[in-house]
């Protein structure tokens, strides 16, 4: 659905936070005259209105028959579609779109195609990923946009001037459906892993594999880039798309450190700024990705030194008497928590797990830790962490690691440090579980951490080369 589709019609925006601004200020832009009502937490409802000053007609959280009166619902990625009130609505005929789905369908070519779009998502390092494809394809001189989920909704880009050479858009899961939504298909889209996320959104495990593949199975990029070594994707058939794969023999892969182009070396990435080996290893899908729309990729691969890491990553903040301390607080997954202390093997590590529960199943973490190196101290806290503390005691108990709760981020650290010692080591925060019901997101709670470490935060948040 285009933007001049909306005129005449009746359309509410559902969210205020910055993808709900940013759908509001296009619209007032390209239809002034169209009436609008904004839905938002009854708490923001007097600072809203006080803010569009009377362009809007603001009301509290809806209900079905609310929702149900508009026949356009501009909804934030955060509000699930799943929510019993909107599955109400769109029951009655309410249609629910995203800034998303409006992006895309304003870019779109008549034949449907986005043809400067890279679309990256996938369960971990999607942000990472989307950042080292737009400096690769800057580094080879074309304007490129660094956009998405990443920290710049795409309605605040929507008709920059002068338009890019390529967009780089990382989706999350909340969004990928949306791409199918607008009638559009990205020029490549790149899908890295899948593993159990945002149940809490979606709903179930299944809903969420499905919402996360619509970005390929629904979307039919022209060129799909998608990792042979993840079950989910390589059990796919895409049709209506060319394939790529990397990591498997004849495409780009990992042999030890060294990249590889088929049976090709390209160049050894242990010493790049990529934080761990899981995105060194995603490197071959930018590599694929820029390959696929017909550029040099092994002239390429060596701007990756150049590459400046993404907050909140397997973020190495600084070090003090002895104790390194590393900030991953985007881990939000126990798997996400295991790629994070694999960078670290063999290192005395003191790791902080736990946050808001979504439900997540924690026993394949708890299996690492039965049977591979473990931390010489796990400390758990949040919401989850009494959970998380009761599925590794048994473990704890037969002198694998040891175990501390911790009520909140601030005893946990000092948890940590007391655990270990003179002889120093890592204290890592990759809590496998986000940080709602505490923090604003994950980036406030890498500040508290860097805080409570003793660092500047305000010198570890920004994200390099987001925008244009």
């Amino acid at each position: 659905m285009k933007i001049s589709q909306l005129e005449g019609r009746r359309v509410a925006l559902w969210g205020w936070g910055r993808e709900g601004r940013a759908a509001h200020a296009v619209l007032r832009a390209r239809l002034p005259a169209l009436p609008l009502t904004l839905f938002c937490p009854a708490a923001e409802v007097d600072a809203a209105r006080a803010e569009v000053g009377g362009t809007l007609d603001v009301r509290g959280e809806p209900s079905a028959a609310l929702l149900a009166g508009f026949e356009v619902v501009i909804k934030s990625p955060g509000i699930s579609p799943y929510l019993p009130v909107a599955q109400a609505a769109l029951a009655q005929g309410t249609q629910f779109i995203g800034g998303t789905a409006l992006w895309f369908a304003e870019h779109a070519a008549d034949d449907g195609t986005v043809g400067n779009a890279i679309c990256v998502t996938g369960t971990k390092g999607k942000s990472t990923t989307t950042s080292l494809l737009a400096h690769l394809l800057r580094a080879a001189g074309h304007r490129t946009g660094l956009v998405g989920n990443i920290g710049l909704p795409l309605l605040e880009v929507l008709d920059p001037q002068p338009a890019p050479d390529y967009w780089a858009v990382e989706l999350s899961s909340y969004q990928t459906r949306e791409v199918a939504r607008s009638g559009a298909h990205p020029q490549v889209a790149v899908v890295l892993n899948l593993f159990p996320e945002h149940l809490d959104w979606h709903g179930s495990e299944q809903r969420y594999l499905q919402d996360k593949l619509a970005l390929v199975t629904e979307g039919a990029p022209r060129i799909a880039v998608l990792n042979a070594a993840d079950p989910h994707l390589a059990a796919l058939s895409l049709p209506d798309s060319e394939v790529i794969w990397f990591n498997q023999p004849s495409g780009w892969h990992m042999r030890g450190d060294i990249v590889h182009r088929g049976g090709q070396p390209v160049f050894d990435s242990s010493d790049t700024p990529l934080p761990g080996r899981h995105n060194r290893g995603n490197l071959c899908a930018v590599l694929a990705a820029i390959e696929a729309l017909g550029l040099d990729a092994v002239a390429l691969a060596p701007a990756v030194q150049s590459f400046r890491p993404l907050p909140n990553r397997l973020q190495r903040i600084g070090a003090r008497e002895g104790v390194v301390y590393v900030n991953d607080s985007i881990s939000t997954t126990p798997h996400a928590s295991l790629a994070a202390l694999d960078c670290f093997a063999g290192q005395r590590i003191a790791l902080l797990v736990g946050g808001h529960d979504r439900g997540l199943d924690w026993s394949d973490f708890v299996q690492h830790m039965a049977h591979d190196q473990p931390p010489l101290e796990i400390i758990t806290m949040g919401a989850n962490g009494p959970r998380i503390n009761a599925l590794l005691q048994p473990l704890a108990d037969a002198g694998r690691f040891g175990l501390h709760a911790a009520a909140d981020l601030a005893e946990a650290m000092t948890l940590a440090r007391a655990a270990l010692g003179d002889a120093g080591g890592v204290v890592l925060l990759s809590p496998g579980a986000p940080s709602y019901g505490v923090y604003r997101d994950y980036v406030a709670r890498g500040r508290h951490f860097a805080e409570l470490a003793g660092f500047d935060p305000d010198l570890i948040s920004a994200i390099p080369g987001i925008g244009l």
